[in-house]
């Protein structure tokens, strides 16, 4: 009976021990929400178990402890305070990525000792690159914030860690020893690292580099003859030591070698005066004479000069550049088509160009071609354009100008391109995925852009030209619809060649643009972010098949699996919403309009997809695929 009662006291004592610990842990969490505002609320409190009905919790078998917390994209806001995540000492998985979060990131959390994956990317924490971990890191991903300090030695002792993504912040100083065998996924781009890259670095590629001006060494550009390790004051080794050097001559005179060295140094430099001075004189003949300004946006990408973008600027309106209201720039058109550029890419109304100033201003510029409106009606269309930009997800029309032989757009600058270039620009094996979370965010942003579009004019407003390449990303891979309305000022009827992959079958035979026909090219492009394939298709025939089409086959015959892009098959826990995100795809490409829904209830479908399941929904950064000891 003694034993019994033992045992008995053993078993309420362990029972009282894990309630304490998962008291511990709520209030823990509790103290967070209250501190922390979020956009959507959290249904956290005392009266609902926190093991099976608290929003982003999972606990351990025994229901005793809190090991994963995991609230991505919910808007949370503000600063995280001490003592509150940190101290559940059991979380092994914490992802509050995609939110709003600020300032100090506690020292209590990196460190929590069983913390195995730590996902804080798209926030913009700005503390000091932390010094201490969890031994027991797997990932570790601090990207798209503003961090700021050294990477610290103590990464050293990370050996189990098998991802450090630590892009796009403000991390300097140089890049420490780090031997970690575990490690498959290095991301150090985009910050102001310095020196040089360690040996045991340098079987990353070098995308895991890049953005980092100062930064040298294999994979990237080899270093200088500058020694890394000599101080400040120390001369560059191309230079000779002076006290290394034996002068068989007095130090007073100068040798012979000297005065040659001396003598072909001012030979280059009265030649280059010679060159500079004649290059002028050039100049001042080209614009001396005649009432056109024939200037050229200089540097293609491929050894050749743009087309002439300013033959059709009359001098006496070369100042005439219309910003609309809001917009900071200060420059005028002269200070434009002296820009240096680069040709973005040749589109169906134009050629488009980035163009530098010299003040450090960077533009995208749309010479549009065979603009077949007045001045009156083209300006118009600007004004409309100029509301239409005033959405978050629709790219802002920020000037123009306009002549009898030139029609010139003036928009932002985004650098990270085009959906495009993302899904098909490099597929190599250095290539960071872009997993589904993200998709889906692009997704919808297009979508409300287009919907914004569609609510204008009375609700008659279209795009009539809805491709990957018009949609431009910023750095947090937010959607924005970019060639707004201007299908209307073309020369009608434009090509509407099928090779085009985006065009709805009746807009092939009509050769008229409406918002179901927007609608229909919008499917596309929801196909081709579910597969990652362009929107035409060779058949393996000598024929060419369009995507929606081949889509349709394969899911016709039930290999529905088939159609996905192979880098989200890891993202099984996605499965679903992939599956809801192509019957939505496949309902926009209906080959009848009127069996298309509008964009409003596109938008309306993805969101009802993104926010259902928000309690099981996994992080994209697929843990479950991450052996985790």
């Amino acid at each position: 009976m003694s034993m019994k009662f033992q045992l008995l006291f053993v078993f309420l004592f362990l029972h009282k021990f894990a309630a304490a610990d998962l008291n511990s842990d709520r209030q823990a969490l509790l103290a967070f929400a209250a501190a922390v505002p979020h956009a959507r609320k959290l249904n956290w409190n005392q009266t609902v178990p926190v093991c099976t009905s608290w929003v982003g919790i999972t606990c351990n078998s025994n229901g005793t402890n809190v090991i994963k917390l995991r609230l991505p994209g919910i808007g949370l806001t503000g600063s995280i305070p001490a003592n509150t995540i940190g101290k559940l000492g059991a979380l092994r998985v914490l992802s509050l990525r995609s939110n709003n979060l600020i300032g100090n990131l506690p020292s209590d959390i990196p460190s929590i000792p069983s913390l195995r994956c730590l996902f804080l990317q798209h926030n913009n924490f700005s503390s000091v690159f932390p010094a201490s971990f969890s031994p027991k890191l797997n990932v570790l991903d601090l990207s798209d914030n503003s961090f700021t300090g050294t990477i610290p030695s103590t990464i050293q002792n990370l050996s189990r860690l098998i991802t450090l993504n630590l892009e796009n912040n403000f991390i300097s100083g140089t890049i420490p020893y780090l031997n970690l065998p575990s490690l498959k996924v290095l991301n150090f781009s985009n910050n102001n690292l310095t020196g040089s890259i360690p040996d045991s670095l340098k079987r990353f590629p070098s995308s895991s580099f890049i953005g980092n001006p100062l930064l040298c060494g294999s994979p990237l550009n080899p270093c200088s003859a500058v020694s890394s390790s000599s101080s400040p004051s120390s001369s560059p080794s191309y230079f000779p030591n002076p006290s290394s050097v034996s002068h068989s001559t007095s130090k007073h005179k100068l040798s012979a070698g000297s005065i040659i060295a001396i003598a072909i140094g001012g030979s280059a430099i009265l030649f280059l005066l010679l060159v500079v001075i004649f290059v002028r004189c050039l100049k001042k003949r080209d614009s001396g004479g005649g009432g056109v300004l024939k200037r050229k946006i200089a540097g293609s990408g491929k050894g050749q000069k743009p087309n002439d973008f300013g033959s059709g600027v009359q001098e006496a309106e070369k100042n005439k550049l219309f910003f609309f209201e809001g917009c900071a720039y200060n420059f005028d058109l002269e200070d434009l088509l002296k820009a240096s550029a680069e040709v973005l890419g040749k589109g169906s109304y134009g050629t488009t160009y980035k163009a530098s100033l010299e003040e450090g201003t960077q533009v995208v510029v749309k010479r549009l071609k065979e603009v077949a409106v007045g001045k009156k009606e083209f300006e118009q269309q600007m004004e409309i354009l100029d509301k239409v930009g005033r959405h978050p997800n629709v790219v802002p029309l920020r000037a123009y100008y306009f002549s009898k032989d030139e029609k010139l757009l003036v928009y932002n600058y985004k650098p990270a391109g085009s959906l495009f270039s993302l899904l098909h620009g490099n597929r190599s094996a250095g290539r960071t995925p872009l997993d589904w979370d993200a998709r889906m965010k692009i997704a919808l942003d297009t979508a409300r852009g287009i919907a914004h579009i569609h609510t204008e004019g009375g609700g008659k407003c279209t795009h009539g030209n809805i491709k990957s390449s018009n949609v431009l990303l910023t750095n947090e891979l937010e959607g924005c619809v970019s060639d707004v309305g201007l299908a209307s000022l073309m020369t009608a009827p434009l090509t509407m060649s099928r090779i085009a992959g985006y065009r709805a079958p009746e807009v092939i035979e009509t050769r008229k643009v409406t918002q179901k026909s927007d609608v229909y090219s919008f499917g596309v492009l929801l196909l081709e972010l579910l597969t990652a394939k362009a929107p035409l298709q060779p058949s393996g025939h000598d024929e060419v098949v369009d995507l929606p089409r081949w889509v349709r086959s394969v899911v016709r015959e039930e290999w529905t699996a088939e159609v996905f892009d192979v880098e989200l098959l890891r993202f099984q826990s996605f499965q679903e919403e992939m599956v809801q995100m192509l019957q939505i795809a496949l309902a926009c490409v209906a080959r009848t309009p009127d069996m298309r829904p509008n964009m409003e209830e596109t938008v309306r479908m993805i969101e009802d997809i993104r926010q259902s399941d928000s309690k099981n929904r996994t992080s994209s950064e697929a843990e479950s695929n991450i052996q985790t000891p």
